[in-house]
């Protein structure tokens, strides 16, 4: 299938340059979803989902694959920055496209100043605002300097969580402690647990959009995206699955939905109290990987959004020498600074993920368009992937939903009085 060139949007400016392979795609995948998933969501999922939590991984799983497979075609057929932005506009309307991009740029920024404050729990619990601030400003200059260096880095974050995690795994399930009765599901998993629960996780498994939403960066898309994307999903699942097995069967499914740092509880569970402050480094390293990655991915949507004049248009420019959104970066990162200071990371995973499921209902409803030609994926996959997607939202706690129903309506609003104005 011949890939078309990017379609230019009303604004559109200069051009991103195009450096990562599948490799450092896998990677900013990767290092996006592990740490947000591990550290962040795990414990309020489990708190949801009492001993139905694997149940909630794995349908949460299942609506990450179809959200997954559907962006991987869509990507592959438009290799811009903004992702379901750009797929929404093109294949249902400048109004979808929009309030795909608004869901994401919102809900993301959420995710971020969760990241931050997850970096200053762990690094530093009695400064953790203060610390979040810091890694947002440190990260934003990495990102600042050129996408190559974030994969880079990204690389490095990648390989110490994933070596962390192995340990955790090892230890625990060797140790004592470990007792595979916790693994059972007992009268405490409702239905309506276990869809919150995967609403939740899906929060930690939506890492996979950033290599969406760096098309524009991407060599050779039409292959490196679809190839990329389910790799780094599968590894992912991978992972979060022998985690959350291991931390099940050592601290049980009630001491995880209470637990502020579920893996370093387990490590000292397992009788293994040496292994927690390698625990504690692992989990601060690992969310900056995941603030790392969503940074990139935020502000390469803001930029497709400022292109089109949905945000204002001077986020577009492209830096003359780091050829990055160097204003949209900066704007991202100003915002999430503010935020860490303020939000609640429980209540911002839930908001995060309200947004972030409207973003793949877009998607999934964009790839439904798509004919054989255009190399649509098969039917069942967009429509399993669109109603997981209204159902997961509206199945997470009543506070998520109502203040991520409002976001996405103001967002509307916004919308309908633009083109007002410009009519007039």
């Amino acid at each position: 299938m011949t890939t078309p060139p990017p379609p230019a949007g009303p604004g559109a400016g200069p051009a991103l340059k195009r450096r990562l392979g599948v490799f450092d795609a896998v990677v900013i995948g990767l290092g996006s979803m592990i740490g947000a998933g591990i550290f962040a969501a795990l414990a309020p999922a489990a708190g949801a989902a009492g001993s139905g939590l694997l149940l909630g991984l794995a349908l949460a799983a299942v609506v990450a694959y179809c959200n997954a497979t559907s962006s991987a075609r869509l990507a592959a057929r438009y290799p811009q920055s903004g992702g379901t932005y750009v797929y929404g506009r093109e294949r249902l309307g400048n109004f979808w496209g929009y309030l795909a991009g608004w869901g994401f740029v919102v809900g993301k920024t959420a995710s971020c100043a969760a990241m931050a404050l997850t970096v200053g729990s762990y690094a530093w619990p009695g400064q953790q605002h203060a610390v979040a601030v810091v890694a947002v400003v440190a990260l934003t200059a990495v990102n600042y300097a050129g996408v190559q260096k974030s994969a880079w880095l990204t690389r490095v974050i990648v390989a110490v969580v994933l070596a962390v995690l192995a340990a955790v795994v090892a230890v625990c399930l060797t140790s004592g402690s470990a007792d595979t009765a916790r693994l059972g599901i007992g009268t405490d998993a409702t239905v309506g647990g276990v869809l919150q629960a995967a609403g939740l996780l899906f929060f930690a498994f939506a890492g996979y959009a950033r290599v969406a939403t760096l098309g524009e960066e991407v060599r050779d898309p039409a292959r490196t995206i679809p190839r990329a994307i389910p790799i780094a999903l599968g590894i992912t699942l991978v992972v979060y699955a022998a985690v959350a097995v291991t931390v099940l069967t050592v601290i049980g499914p009630d001491r995880l939905g209470d637990a502020t740092a579920p893996l370093a509880d387990a490590a000292r569970a397992a009788g293994a109290p040496g292994l927690v402050p390698v625990v504690r480094a692992g989990a601060a390293v690992a969310a900056l990987g995941s603030l790392l990655a969503l940074i990139l991915g935020v502000s390469r949507t803001t930029l497709a959004m400022a292109r089109d004049r949905h945000l204002p248009h001077a986020l577009a420019a492209v830096h003359p020498r780091f050829h990055v959104p160097h204003r949209a970066e900066l704007a991202v990162g100003a915002v999430v600074a503010v935020l860490a200071v303020t939000v609640d990371v429980r209540g911002a995973i839930g908001f995060s993920s309200f947004g972030v499921l409207a973003y793949y209902a877009v998607a999934n409803a964009s790839a439904l368009t798509l004919t054989p030609a255009e190399g649509r994926p098969p039917r069942a996959v967009p429509v399993v992937g669109l109603a997981g997607c209204v159902v997961l939202a509206f199945a997470l706690p009543a506070a998520s939903v109502a203040t991520g129903a409002a976001v996405l309506a103001l967002g509307a609003v916004v919308y309908a009085v633009r083109r007002t104005t410009d009519r007039d």
